[in-house]
């Protein structure tokens, strides 16, 4: 990438969790790292600065700049080689992330920050990040794992080609194999041309599995010639999409997929998949859409 990767920190165990994955990942790509805070209470014209009975180190905009260089800290602890800058931004925090992510390679947040509720298992600001953001989101549950594969859901669409050229990339990086993805049931497959134009409805056993698998092969066409030193692993499974990458995620260090596929509804920014793993993957979730991505 070369250019800076972006990390919300806010203080939670999720948040420094985010930032450890957004110093590796900085290193991987040769890029600096800026640990960034949105502080919303001035918004809300409550005083900054410390009470003038209380002591002169407290205060809000105090206890900020305390967890802001607590992320700096860990960041640098990961990776020392990394060029780490930060800033406190005034402002709610899903504004003001989408609006660094203009700017960024990739933002990077926890799966859940200091105002989660009980039993939400995404905050909305990763959610919105995901839907929204110019370029990829990485969603950062507390106990990220390095190893096992990079897995990539593929479902043949245009916008879905940005996600695979991610997860190459990110599979290079990492020296990781890629275990490429596609689900499919009889409900959401093309029907393949009969072979027998006499039976306009008929096809012969297997004959869909084989249509999803050359769509699985076509989608990735191009990837495996620019990265040969990736081992890919092709799976074309017939069940639900969802079920289907929440069960791989167990065992993958990353999960990647698009914002939007095949069958996606107009004007719907975040797809019914990509809110799923979201929401229950067992590794972080990177979401890329098919506007923004890998410069």
């Amino acid at each position: 990438m070369g250019g800076v990767v972006v990390v919300g920190v806010d203080g939670s165990a999720s948040s420094l969790a985010a930032v450890e994955a957004a110093a590796r990942e900085a290193r991987l790509h040769d890029a600096g790292l800026r640990v960034v805070h949105a502080f919303i209470w001035p918004a809300m014209h409550v005083p900054p600065g410390p009470s003038p009975l209380g002591l002169p180190e407290g205060g809000i905009r105090n206890m900020v700049e305390g967890l802001v260089a607590e992320g700096v800290e860990r960041a640098r602890e990961v990776a020392p080689e990394v060029d780490v800058s930060h800033a406190v931004v005034t402002g709610e925090p899903l504004t003001v992330l989408e609006a660094q992510s203009r700017a960024a390679e990739l933002v990077v947040v926890g799966s859940r920050g200091m105002s989660g509720f009980v039993g939400l298992l995404v905050g909305s600001t990763a959610v919105h990040l995901a839907a929204h953001g110019r370029c990829p989101v990485l969603v950062v549950h507390e106990r990220p794992t390095a190893e096992g594969p990079i897995v990539l859901g593929v479902d043949g669409s245009a916008a879905g080609e940005r996600a695979v050229e991610f997860a190459f990339a990110e599979a290079a990086l990492r020296r990781a194999p890629l275990v490429a993805l596609h689900a499919w049931t009889t409900w959401n497959a093309p029907l393949p041309t009969p072979q027998d134009a006499s039976a306009p409805y008929a096809n012969p056993p297997g004959a869909l599995a084989g249509e999803e698998g050359r769509l699985l092969s076509e989608a990735l066409a191009g990837h495996q010639e620019r990265y040969p030193e990736v081992a890919v692993e092709h799976q074309v499974v017939h069940g639900r999409t969802r079920e289907a990458l929440i069960e791989a995620s167990r065992s993958a260090q990353l999960l990647v997929v698009g914002a939007r596929g095949r069958g996606g509804f107009a004007g719907l920014l975040l797809g019914s998949v990509s809110q799923a793993v979201l929401h229950h993957a067992h590794c972080p979730v990177a979401v890329v859409r098919g506007s923004g991505g890998v410069r």
